[in-house]
């Protein structure tokens, strides 16, 4: 089994270091290969230039294609590991395509696994623990509130109370998409996130106040999650974290995105990118911060009776910043499981079996500064 791990940007090396020092046979495609070799080339001398054909001559039953390549190429990857029998692996969202392609992984015997980063990932692994938990106390007509809230901040504020590690350009546009979730038992739809930004207070060992907003569609992931279809779910919102004062910071720029359409919007929009990572960027050195809660809550008339949270909070170092580790250390845990055959054949997001998320956890928690499960009833 060799895996075929495509692609070094910033957000791969974490993850492709531990696989490489692990002792897997690992080939690192990369399009330019100077700048992998830059990143792996102490750890291995099997670097290859990067071109779909090239992959596809060298792939062998029952290899593994990990792609750290955009969210749109996935689909054709996947396609090409089923038709070779090979697995996939990926850290981004299930796109209906990739969903689709479920009954042809499973005739073929490969595990096509997605959502295996920090958010969807990390936060998938916390959410499935805690429902497990809860189903030890449950009672029926219980009152249900679920929230996932992640974000990537700088470790030391600037005014802006935002930093880039890469372009731009997707959170800008990911200011224009709408979010849906559920809150007091209602439909939630929101046209832009800045329509509903909350403040909301992180219990990490110096409380601190952040930011946060709903983000794409929650609602899927009642079900993802394992909620039973009889729970009385009243809050559910997956959303994004930011610092306190970032709405302030950002109103000029929510301001100009909703007048922005068609090419020249799309253009402005390129403009601003390019100026935010002018004045914005992380310095070379400069550690970033990653924050995540994942909360479940159950009322009994009136009346808390279950409160358990998981709290995450990492700084970058000299293994990297830790946006990279915490999105690819899991997707290397996530090759590790498939090459064990832990991951049964079929479409799949970050697994939900406790022995796995038992053991991710215990390899997240070794990345934090700082990680907790938290019991708010018995302090």
């Amino acid at each position: 089994m060799t895996v075929h791990w495509i692609g070094t940007g910033l957000s791969a090396i974490p993850g492709l270091r531990r696989l490489l020092q692990s002792g897997a046979g690992v080939v690192v495609w990369n399009r330019t290969e100077a700048r992998a070799r830059a990143s792996v080339g102490d750890l291995t001398g099997d670097i290859r230039a990067y071109a779909p054909e090239a992959l596809e001559a060298a792939l062998g039953h029952g290899d593994i294609v990990v792609s750290m390549l955009p969210a749109d190429q996935h689909v054709a990857l996947a396609g090409m590991a089923i038709s070779k029998g090979a697995h996939f692996v990926s850290s981004s969202y299930i796109a209906p395509e990739m969903a689709a392609l479920e009954d042809r992984a499973k005739a073929a015997g490969v595990a096509l696994v997605n959502e295996v980063g920090l958010d969807p990932g990390i936060d998938h692994l916390m959410a499935h623990d805690l429902v497990t938990d809860y189903r030890l106390a449950e009672q029926p007509g219980d009152a249900v509130r679920f929230t996932s809230y992640c974000g990537g901040v700088p470790k030391y504020p600037n005014p802006f109370r935002y930093k880039f590690s890469w372009s731009p350009l997707g959170v800008l546009r990911a200011l224009r998409s709408p979010s849906r979730s559920l809150r007091d038992g209602e439909l939630r739809d929101v046209a832009r996130p800045w329509h509903a930004i909350e403040p909301y207070d992180a219990p990490l060992p110096t409380p601190e106040r952040f930011e946060v907003y709903p983000n794409r569609d929650s609602l899927p992931f009642i079900r993802q999650y394992g909620f039973d279809p009889d729970w009385n779910v009243r809050d559910f919102v997956r959303g994004t974290l930011r610092l306190k004062g970032w709405q302030q910071a950002w109103t000029p720029v929510f301001e100009e995105i909703e007048t922005l359409e068609g090419d020249a919007g799309e253009a402005r929009l390129r403009e601003m990118a390019e100026e935010f990572w002018r004045d914005n960027a992380y310095a070379e050195t400069e550690p970033d911060r990653v924050v995540l809660f994942v909360a479940l809550k159950a009322e009994r008339e009136g009346k808390t009776v279950w409160h358990r949270e998981w709290v995450l909070d990492a700084h970058g170092n000299e293994k990297g910043s830790a946006m990279a580790q915490l999105v690819s250390v899991p997707v290397s845990l996530a090759v590790q499981a498939v090459a064990d055959g832990r991951i049964a054949p079929g479409v799949h997001a970050a697994p939900e079996d406790p022995d796995l998320v038992g053991d991710w956890l215990v390899e997240i928690g070794q990345i934090a500064q700082h990680m907790a499960k938290l019991d708010h009833l018995r302090g």
